[in-house]
């Protein structure tokens, strides 16, 4: 399986943790692991080979060159690295198909194989809603984002993308236009435009099981009218995705997955 990643070096240690996870609950398989990275120095990358190896897959990193960022607006809050995943297609070598782009804020603590062989029909991607984030819930997306027409709004740390149809179908300009056209209107920019210019053109998947936002526990256990508990999350949901600015490997997080978290850091040392 193709796994796609970016990030800079703030996040290598969660990186690592994500990919410990990933490798150790899916025995037997072998990945290939693509990464855009900025400020990542030798160091970081042979260590990060490393880890990748000892799992019996590869890591393959991506030299980002300035010529497909040219037309890009890249002012105030808006960096390169904000790209990186809407320009995956022109990014990653063409004989990959398929591709799973993981946040490396995420923990894998089941099979990925399921979402990754996803029949996408004719979506460009695969991704979940995260319902109920107050100012970016498909409603309010509807009069804050143009020419947004899906009913939800899908977040973007779990995609499945189509690569055979992004190349035929994704436009950068079309991409750096949006951004510079509406970037007074953005509050989570690449997520944003992925929504606003290609949400009717993603396959929805159960947040639940791909996309588990470790903020929501008590709001997924009352919706499954008490089924969603922490034995049902352990043994069912593939991604934990640990959305926001309070983050499980600070010292001062106390979230209901703290220890999960904790125990695979340990792991990626």
């Amino acid at each position: 399986m193709n796994i796609f990643v970016t990030l800079d070096r703030n996040y290598l240690g969660p990186l690592r943790t994500m990919l410990s996870s990933l490798f150790f609950n899916n025995p037997g398989e072998a990945f290939q692991i693509y990464a855009a990275a900025d400020g990542f120095q030798d160091a970081d990358w042979k260590g990060l080979s490393a880890l990748c190896a000892r799992s019996g897959s590869a890591l393959h990193p991506i030299s980002l060159r300035d010529e497909w960022f040219a037309s890009a607006p890249t002012v105030r809050y808006y960096s390169r690295a904000m790209y990186y995943r809407l320009l995956a297609a022109q990014m990653l070598p063409d004989s990959l198909d398929r591709i799973l782009y993981l946040d490396p804020d995420i923990l894998v603590i089941n099979s990925v194989r399921p979402l990754y062989e996803v029949d996408f029909g004719d979506s460009l991607y695969a991704a979940a809603m995260h319902r109920g984030l107050i100012g970016i819930s498909g409603p309010l997306s509807k009069i804050r984002l143009p020419n947004y027409d899906a009913d939800e709004y899908y977040n973007s740390g779990v995609l499945m993308m189509n690569l055979a149809r992004l190349r035929e179908e994704i436009s950068p300009e079309e991409i750096f236009a949006y951004a510079e056209r509406y970037r007074a209107a953005l509050i989570l920019p690449d997520q944003d435009i992925l929504n606003g210019l290609y949400a009717s053109r993603i396959l929805p998947v159960d947040e639940v099981l791909w996309n588990y936002d470790a903020r929501k526990y008590e709001s997924y256990r009352i919706a499954s009218q008490g089924e969603a508990t922490l034995d049902w999350v352990i043994a069912h949901t593939a991604l934990i995705h640990f959305c926001g600015k309070n983050k499980p490997w600070a010292p001062s997080y106390r979230g209901r997955f703290a220890a999960l978290y904790k125990h695979y850091m340990l792991r990626s040392t």
